[in-house]
């Protein structure tokens, strides 16, 4: 059905079925022309490139994103090339010779992962983690966690890049957690951008919320972005001189100053292709009338499809009984299966040499489904012959 947008990527994979959009998605044949367009513009006007990228470039991509998240105020969004940029920025706001306690899961994506169990290797950082399983009681005691201590930051996934499972009622969990403290809340929806439908309209002015354009707004690595509160009044050690945009041509003593939106949160100097490649998606999106709800609905049906395969075959271990979630929890746009770890890189491999691209995490096996997928195209006969 939407196949005709990504001839390019489909194209230079002839044969193969690419299960591992949830990974690296294929980009959609726009973004080809986006990259282009922005080489294109750089010949042109080389140094007063900057002018249209701040001046109608980066306001696009802005209102794009509050619009799909229904944020109050475009301005409140700041772009980096990755998400530990953002995470070490908010870290940053923090007096790290102070005691600081951290509360946050313990399927966390790396960028926060790794920092965070380097951080609490200091004498003064806490940092507490909640297993996300069971998946159906996890709001519950995550709220229990982050209320039994004075809590500094509190960090969670929309969805889990391990599982796929997320968050539920996202607004019902922070309003509980807003109830209970006063840290500082980020919410990291990467896996939750452009796959879930999600409005942050009621908790817009609690949450710091980052995501980017690498995974379901397939623009490819390289634009990511922060919707920081209105009126934070944070002042990140880690800074860089787009932070105070607006100021530059002004003197300062005393103290640094910041901008007083969201980019304050700002760094530097980066490679804005991949805003140009994410503002096609887009605006292919709205020209197709393709909304969140509409991807969504079709990505479930592909599952659906996908897991009625698995049961004709009757695999012993790629089964509906390894599951990782069996109690229904909102899902991203992948399932995850889990059973031995050997067995998991055995499939994954054996799959891989008949042209079924997955990806595994120890004893976790990962299929995504995407847009370009058909699933008159989905042929898992070879799971016959791969015990």
């Amino acid at each position: 059905m939407y196949q005709q947008f990504y001839q390019h990527f489909l194209k230079a994979n002839p044969g193969k079925q690419h299960f591992a959009c949830h990974s690296h998605h294929y980009w959609p044949d726009v973004t080809r022309d986006a990259t282009l367009a922005y080489w294109d513009d750089s010949a042109r006007l080389v140094d007063e490139k900057w002018d249209l990228v701040f001046g109608e470039k980066v306001p696009a991509v802005q209102q794009h994103i509050a619009r799909i998240l229904q944020l109050p105020d475009a301005v409140q969004i700041v772009f980096a090339p990755n998400t530990h940029e953002f995470v070490m920025r908010l870290l940053s706001c923090f007096d790290w010779a102070k005691p600081l306690t951290v509360v946050t899961t313990d399927s966390e994506f790396h960028s926060f992962h790794r920092q965070i169990n380097r951080l609490s290797e200091l004498s003064t950082v806490e940092v507490i983690r909640v297993p996300t399983e069971p998946f159906a009681s996890f709001p519950q005691r995550f709220e229990a966690a982050v209320a039994a201590q004075p809590t500094d930051l509190v960090f969670f996934s929309q969805v889990f890049f391990n599982s796929g499972v997320g968050i539920k009622d996202l607004t019902a969990l922070v309003q509980a957690l807003d109830k209970v403290t006063d840290a500082m809340i980020v919410v990291d929806g990467y896996h939750g951008f452009m796959a879930v439908p999600t409005d942050l309209s009621l908790i817009a002015e609690r949450i710091f919320y980052l995501a980017g354009s690498y995974k379901y707004a397939q623009g490819g690595e390289g634009c990511c972005f922060l919707a920081v509160p209105q009126g934070s009044e944070h002042r990140p050690v880690y800074t860089g001189w787009f932070a105070e945009f607006g100021e530059l041509a002004q003197a300062k003593q005393g103290q640094v100053h910041y901008a007083n939106n969201g980019y304050r949160f700002a760094g530097a100097t980066m490679d804005c292709s991949a805003l140009y490649r994410v503002l096609a998606v887009f605006e292919l999106y709205q020209q197709q009338g393709l909304t969140v709800e509409k991807v969504q609905a079709y990505i479930h049906s592909l599952q659906h499809a996908f897991l009625a395969l698995l049961d004709e075959i009757q695999h012993p271990l790629l089964n509906r009984a390894h599951l990782l979630d069996k109690q229904n929890q909102q899902q991203g746009q992948f399932l995850t299966f889990r059973f031995a770890a050997d067995d998991v890189a055995r499939i994954a491999a054996a799959l891989k040499l008949r042209g079924i691209v997955t990806d595994y995490r120890g004893d976790r096996l990962r299929f995504g489904f995407a847009l370009y997928h058909n699933v008159a195209d989905y042929n898992l006969s070879c799971l016959k012959d791969i015990r």
